[in-house]
C-alpha cells in the first residue's frame, strides 16, 4: 500500500470512530423532544410495571411452594390376585 492509501484509511477510521451510535442519536432525539418531567414520569411508570410483574411472579411462586405435592394422576392402581 502506498502512503496516501494508508492515510485515507486512517481518516476513514477516525470518521467512523467519531460517529455517534444509534442509541446515542436516539437518546439525543428523545432528550430534545420530550420534556424532562415527562421522561421522569415514563421512567417511573416503567418501574411500576416491573414491580407489578414482580409481585405477580412472587404470588405464584409462593403458591407453588405452599401446595402439597400431588400424585401424578388421580388414579390408584389396585392389584387383583
Amino acid at each position: 500500500m502506498d502512503e496516501s492509501r494508508i492515510e485515507q484509511l486512517e481518516r476513514r477510521i477516525d470518521e467512523l470512530e467519531g460517529r455517534r451510535t444509534t442509541t446515542e442519536r436516539s437518546r439525543a432525539a428523545v432528550t430534545s423532544f420530550v420534556p424532562p418531567e415527562t421522561r421522569q414520569h415514563l421512567r417511573t411508570a416503567g418501574r411500576e410495571q416491573l414491580l407489578a410483574v414482580r409481585s405477580f411472579l412472587d404470588h405464584w411462586i409462593g403458591r407453588l411452594r405452599d401446595e402439597p405435592e400431588k400424585p401424578e394422576s388421580g388414579r390408584e392402581n389396585i392389584r387383583i390376585d
